[in-house]
């Protein structure tokens, strides 16, 4: 039998197409998002769409056989539980956080599958918060992995990592909380190998020529203010520690990281939100949202990848997605870990196909930023600085690596 994958929390497919790529075949796809569900038809008709779709209720009552698998049949349960509980902003929230939030009841969901099927391995993928932090998942995690081996022998181990989705050929800073568990108890590095850390794919060599015939325009108070932005930079460079007092519209630190943030076409992309508002990047070097196909390609989707047409459902589809090189690289790490538990994978064993090409020429250099429009050059003048001593909504300067959660990027007030 080839190596089975059960998806849970499936998304657009990225996920699964990544693994898919890596040599998994996919056996079903727990989604209850109707969108998805539509998106994931339109690209992949083979895959099963199951039923009940919400994760926590299949968890009572799907069962290896409604598959055509007996217990243990199964090779890999997958899947990236919602991460809104577990989020930066949610560890700022109250009263519900992490596993206590009613969306992070679906890691207990995904858990009671495990025991149902007891796969050979596990993968979960999520947020960097998803393991840290208030809250977070990881007690929960251990405890049932250690219910779930005293009832049925087996031997799971929880192991994890926080990686930079760029460093496997995705052309976005994206850090995910990757957790890896093998039922024969193998255990894994401390450290992952990285198949792209010394080069990495950027926004122009996956958007440099995507030319949409209806580009979308940049709205809101701020959109005027995006050509007075360098490429790569954001709202910080209009302060004192940006372009300086001539260009002082906001307090250094006042606002968060993404406000008005835009891409380099020299480096990859900022994080993409799932969420974003009108002033909320990252924004397309042209000074305007990205569309849908942009989004999709920044994530290392292949360029025929469906979307809805919807544009703000689409941009939530493609920003909560997984990467699909980053998949791909843990599906053929988990795959060389159960041939041989012994030898211990290297970057060419986990090298992903789906990484975004690399193009040999520079890209074209960076537009200049225009002057101010002439009607914030009425509000230029000093501004106090965020007060607090910590790293407040993003906190450095713009041409420094901040990559932040995609649901954290949403406008401050």
């Amino acid at each position: 039998m080839n190596a089975t994958v059960l998806s849970c929390f499936s998304g657009l497919g990225g996920l699964d197409l990544g693994l898919e790529a890596a040599g998994f075949e996919t056996v079903g796809c727990l989604e209850i998002d109707a969108a998805a569900r539509v998106a994931m038809a339109l690209n992949r008709p083979s895959w099963q769409l199951l039923e009940p779709s919400n994760v926590v209720a299949a968890g009572k009552i799907l069962r290896p056989s409604d598959l055509g698998l007996e217990k243990g049949d199964l090779t890999l349960l997958a899947g990236g539980p919602p991460c809104q509980p577990f989020s930066k902003a949610a560890q700022w929230a109250a009263p519900k956080q992490g596993v206590r939030d009613e969306r992070g009841q679906t890691t207990a969901g995904m858990l009671d599958l495990i025991e149902h099927f007891l796969p050979r391995a596990v993968l979960i993928e999520n947020v960097s918060g998803y393991l840290s932090g208030r809250n977070n998942a990881a007690p929960l995690i251990e405890q049932r992995f250690k219910e779930i081996n005293a009832t049925h022998g087996t031997a799971y181990n929880l192991s994890s990592w926080v990686v930079n989705a760029a460093d496997y050929g995705v052309p976005q800073y994206r850090r995910r909380a990757v957790v890896i568990a093998f039922r024969d108890g193998s255990e894994l590095p401390g450290t992952l190998p990285t198949t792209h850390a010394d080069k990495h794919a950027t926004a122009w060599d996956a958007i440099g020529g995507v030319m949409p015939s209806n580009p979308p325009k940049a709205t809101g108070k701020y959109s005027d203010l995006l050509p007075s932005i360098p490429e790569g930079g954001n709202y910080q460079y209009l302060t004192a520690r940006g372009a300086g007092s001539e260009h002082e519209v906001f307090g250094y630190r006042t606002r968060f990281w993404s406000f008005l943030l835009k891409l380099s076409k020299s480096q990859p992309a900022w994080t993409l939100p799932a969420s974003p508002g009108p002033s909320t990047g990252p924004f397309h070097w042209e000074n305007r949202p990205l569309t849908g196909t942009e989004r999709l390609l920044l994530q290392g989707f292949p360029a025929e990848w469906k979307l809805t047409g919807n544009e703000r459902v689409d941009a939530r589809l493609a920003g909560n997605a997984t990467p699909p090189p980053l998949a791909e690289s843990m599906g053929r790490l988990i795959l060389a870990m159960l041939e041989d538990p012994s030898r211990v994978p290297h970057a060419d064993t986990i090298r992903p196909v789906l990484a975004v090409q690399q193009r040999d020429a520079a890209p074209p250099p960076p537009h200049p930023a225009a002057p101010l429009p002439l009607r914030w050059r009425a509000v230029v003048g000093s501004k106090e600085p965020h007060p607090g001593p910590g790293q407040g909504p993003g906190g450095h300067a713009p041409t420094d690596f901040e990559p932040t959660d995609s649901e954290v990027q949403v406008e401050a007030t």
